[in-house]
């Protein structure tokens, strides 16, 4: 079993010389074979903490760690935790011209390998068609250059081929839901699903519990105002759903004012 904990992380931004918190104090333990998920109102921190998590340098960490199985990883750059075992799957996928989506995971699979463990072309064709055929995924998708001209519901069934080809320890899955209509959403979470087990844990971040009727949760966080304000089960979601934050803000004490 692997651990990642983050402690009393605090987070922040540096605009025009002013440095504005955004993470407050976050507590949370993810252990493999866990899914937690995280939901919370726009702009109260969810992308925030995972991109602190992986290592963005416009994200500041001001107080707190980021411990992998006991190591603090906060001054780690982005490579080095992603060899680690660490994968952020992006709303919002980046377009590389010139490289395939092939070449750019193999690549990526060997960066994690030592140089007489690098994987064969034909066994690395092998686990691509497999995987790629559990997503319905055409084969010419794998000679497209990576993301470029991909439509959204490509881009995240492609950063799940990533996630199921890389086997990472933890993945932290930023909105892979946004944008995708049922068909799609059912594949990207059986993809999600394919990979549950003793040597994989997930924080997912969603705004919505229809993803998590097809990835059921182990756990639920409400992040509100840069904190963690509630924890449950995948009843909790359940609630969210029927409530929303406002009922959960004034159970807690809260102030919150729902958007319109």
């Amino acid at each position: 079993m692997t651990t990642l904990e983050i402690k009393d992380l605090h987070v922040g931004v540096d605009e025009n010389g002013v440095h504005t918190e955004i993470l407050k104090g976050i507590n949370l333990t993810f252990k493999t074979n866990e899914v937690h998920a995280i939901m919370g109102p726009n702009g109260n921190g969810k992308s925030t903490l995972s991109a602190a998590i992986m290592g963005n340098p416009h994200y500041h960490v001001t107080s707190g760690s980021i411990l992998f199985d006991g190591n603090n990883i906060v001054d780690l750059p982005v490579d080095e935790r992603a060899r680690l075992g660490l994968f952020l799957g992006m709303q919002y996928p980046s377009e590389i011209q010139g490289v395939t989506n092939a070449e750019f995971m193999r690549a990526a699979i060997n960066a994690r390998r030592a140089e007489d463990n690098k994987i064969s072309v034909r066994d690395f064709i092998k686990k691509l068609d497999r995987n790629m055929n559990l997503l319905n995924m055409k084969e010419e998708m794998a000679e497209r250059y990576l993301n470029e001209g991909f439509s959204g519901g490509e881009k995240k069934r492609n950063e799940i081929l990533q996630l199921m080809m890389l086997e990472p320890t933890f993945a932290i899955l930023d909105e892979i839901d946004s944008g995708l209509d049922i068909d799609a959403l059912k594949v990207v979470s059986k993809g999600v699903n394919a990979m549950r087990g003793e040597n994989f844990g997930a924080m997912i971040i969603t705004h919505y519990q229809r993803l998590l009727d097809y990835i059921t949760p182990d756990y639920v966080h409400i992040l509100m105002d840069g904190k963690v304000v509630k924890t449950g089960g995948a009843e909790l979601a359940q609630r969210l759903e029927k409530e929303g934050y406002a009922k959960i803000a004034e159970e807690l004490g809260l102030d919150y004012k729902e958007e319109v």
